[in-house]
């Protein structure tokens, strides 16, 4: 795990060169929306929403009337800014899926892990957490977990993810093949990128993160993209990291990187190599 906490920042580095660049959020037009749905969002109940709603290239956005913004938010349905943040959501759901290596899981409940520090974590299959997850990202600015999720996700009823240690440029990532489901008064913390849909059960949250999916149901629920700019909170905390939605890049990193350590060398040796070369007089 040490390997792959190393290789996600040096692939941030590398892809930046020796100059710091403009930082781009890892999910783009995305990063405004708090509920993104491909085909449509449907909503029962009285919810409220830190951040954009939208829908693209589907038009259906149900349930309206009961859907309260916080300090913000806006319905994008089926316009430029929600086709813009669809294309970004599933590029970043394609370089979720491309990362290699990290940690199998399979077979394994998520409440039954304890705590999870930075790191990559696959499912062949569904995963399912019940009880409570903690992750810790020991204060490290580079701290970044992504879940890869062959099929589904599942949350038990009031289930619990709950950060620790966390810094303002920390992300958690779920990238799920087929379809995510969080059951009733859960409390979820995090990005679903989701294929097919995202479901959420009665009084479950997203204290903060997102849905991205094809479709997006919703009863009744809280749920924050940047629990810094809502009050009252939902009792959670994401240090600043809107939504934890860190791991900004100004490029594509590749899909795999090998030798970490010979690559953070070689990337070392050229900047050095630049600032070390006699400057020829004029």
């Amino acid at each position: 795990m040490n390997t792959i906490k190393l290789a996600l920042p040096l692939m941030l580095a590398l892809s930046g060169g020796c100059a710091h660049a403009a930082v781009v959020p890892f999910l783009g037009a995305a990063q405004e929306f708090v509920v993104l749905g491909a085909a449509s969002v449907t909503n029962t109940g009285a919810t409220t929403l830190q951040g954009d709603l939208g829908v693209a290239s589907g038009a259906a956005i149900t349930g309206t009337s009961g859907i309260t913004f916080a300090s913000s938010g806006t319905i994008h349905q089926n316009d430029a800014v929600a086709s813009a943040a669809q294309a970004d959501a599933r590029a970043a759901y394609d370089r979720l899926a491309a990362f290699g290596g990290g940690i199998d899981l399979s077979g394994r409940d998520l409440g039954s892990l304890g705590v999870l520090s930075s790191g990559i974590y696959r499912f062949a299959t569904s995963a399912a957490l019940t009880g409570a997850l903690t992750i810790d990202f020991a204060n490290d600015p580079n701290g970044v977990v992504i879940f890869q999720i062959g099929s589904t996700l599942t949350t038990a009823s009031r289930s619990l993810i709950s950060v620790i240690n966390g810094t303002s440029s920390n992300g958690i990532y779920f990238q799920v093949g087929s379809s995510a489901t969080l059951g009733e008064s859960s409390a979820f913390a995090g990005n679903i990128l989701a294929q097919q849909s995202v479901t959420f059960g009665s009084s479950a949250s997203i204290g903060c993160g997102r849905a991205l999916a094809a479709t997006v149901t919703m009863i009744g629920n809280r749920l924050s993209n940047d629990c810094n700019a809502w009050s009252p909170t939902l009792l959670a905390n994401d240090y600043g990291s809107g939504g934890y939605s860190g791991f900004g890049v100004t490029a594509l990193p590749p899909a795999e990187v090998q030798e970490p350590a010979t690559l953070a060398l070689f990337g070392l040796g050229l900047c050095a190599a630049a600032a070390l070369r006699p400057r020829r007089r004029a």
